[in-house]
C-alpha cells in the first residue's frame, strides 16, 4: 500500500488496510512508521519552526458550503505551455471540487472555472483567497473583478492576511500533495496534465482518507449547495435606509453635488452609501466597507474640483485634483 501511495503517512494505511481487512489485527502508527523505514519506504522529516497562528478570527464553518478556499498552485512548464493549475476545495468536508490546468490566471479564464463549478455543485456562502491576482486588486476593498462577480451572486469574499498562508492551511497541505503526486516531473502537455489532475481528484476524494475527517473520505461528508447558480444576476441587496448610487463609466459616483472617483472595476456598479453624521458618510458594495466620504473639505470647490478617495487609517477621505 505504501509504495502505491507513497505519500500516505502510517494513519492512512492503517484506515486503508483496516477498512478492506476489518478482522486484521494491526500496529500502532508508531511501529508502522518503524516498519517502513526499516523497508526504506519513508524518510525522517526535519523539524520546522512556524511562527505562531493570526489572532483574528476568519470565518467559521459547520456544514459543507458555508466556506470555499481557492488558490493557483505555482505555475510550472508542461512540454507545450505554462500549466496554472487552480483549485477550489470545500472547508467543512475537504472535498477536492475543481483543479483545472490553466494557461493563465486572468479574469477571464478563472471566471470561466468558477462558473463550471458553481454550475456543478452550486453557490457557495463565502470563499477564501489570498491577496493575489484575479482575487484582489488596490481598488477600496481590495475588490477585483472576480470578488464584485462573486458578491453579486450573494458570495462574500474573504481574503487572509498577506505573507500568511497558514490561514489557508488546509488548502495549501493539499498543494503539496498535488504537487508530489501529479507534477513530478510534469506531465508533456496541459491536456495530459488535466488528466493526471482528474485523477488526483478521484483518489483525493473518494480514496485518500483524511485524519482531520476521522480517516474517512471527503466524498462521504459533501453535499451539493442548495443555492443554485442563478440565471440572472442583479445587483446588491442594500438596507432601507441606505442612499443608492450608481457609478460612472469612469469608476466615478456623484455624491452631495461631488464627484468621487472609486475605482475603474466598479464602473456601472450600484453602491449603497450609509450616514455616520452631516459630514461623513459610509460607502458600501454589498457587504464590503470601501471607505468614508469626508464631505467637509470638498464643499468649497466643488465646481473646479473633484474629490478622488483614498485609503488613510481605515478611512476614505478627498484628495482634491484638477478637473480634465
Amino acid at each position: 500500500m505504501r509504495r502505491k501511495h507513497p505519500r500516505w503517512g502510517p494513519k492512512k494505511l492503517i484506515a486503508v488496510v483496516q477498512r478492506e481487512n476489518p478482522r486484521w489485527l494491526l500496529p500502532v502508527p508508531s511501529t508502522v512508521g518503524d516498519i517502513l523505514r526499516k523497508r526504506g519506504l519513508a524518510k525522517a522529516k526535519k523539524r520546522r519552526r512556524v511562527s505562531s497562528p493570526y489572532g483574528e478570527r476568519l470565518s467559521e464553518y459547520e456544514r459543507p458550503n458555508d466556506l470555499w478556499c481557492a488558490d493557483f498552485k505555482g505555475h510550472f512548464a508542461t512540454g507545450e505551455d505554462r500549466c496554472h493549475p487552480l483549485t477550489i476545495t470545500d472547508g467543512f468536508s475537504r472535498y477536492l471540487l475543481t483543479c483545472h490546468a490553466q494557461r493563465r490566471s486572468y479574469y477571464n479564464q478563472t471566471r470561466k472555472t468558477f462558473e463550471r463549478a458553481f454550475r456543478e455543485y452550486g453557490l457557495p456562502l463565502t470563499i477564501r483567497t489570498d491577496n493575489g491576482p484575479p482575487f484582489s486588486t488596490l481598488a477600496p476593498g481590495g475588490l477585483s473583478l472576480l470578488s464584485i462577480w462573486w458578491i453579486k451572486l450573494g458570495i462574500r469574499p474573504e481574503r487572509i492576511m498577506p505573507g500568511r498562508p497558514d490561514q489557508n492551511g488546509q488548502h495549501e497541505r493539499m498543494h503539496s500533495t498535488l504537487k508530489s503526486e501529479t507534477a513530478k516531473p510534469p506531465s508533456t502537455s496541459l491536456r495530459a496534465q488535466q488528466r493526471a489532475f482528474d485523477r488526483f481528484q478521484l483518489e483525493y476524494n473518494e480514496q485518500r482518507p483524511h485524519e482531520s475527517l476521522g480517516q474517512k473520505v471527503p466524498d462521504s461528508f459533501y453535499e451539493k449547495s442548495p443555492r443554485c447558480y442563478p440565471k440572472n444576476i442583479t445587483d446588491p441587496q442594500y438596507p432601507a435606509h441606505f442612499k443608492l448610487e450608481r457609478a460612472y463609466p469612469n469608476g466615478v459616483i456623484s455624491f452631495q453635488r461631488t464627484q468621487w472617483y472609486l475605482s475603474g472595476c466598479l464602473r456601472g456598479e450600484l453602491l449603497g452609501v450609509e450616514e455616520i453624521n452631516d459630514d461623513r458618510w459610509k460607502v458600501y458594495f454589498g457587504p464590503i466597507v470601501l471607505g468614508v466620504l469626508d464631505l467637509r473639505n470638498s464643499k468649497k470647490r466643488r465646481n473646479r474640483y473633484f474629490s478622488h478617495l483614498i485609503r488613510h487609517d481605515g478611512e476614505i477621505t478627498h484628495d482634491n485634483r484638477r478637473k480634465r
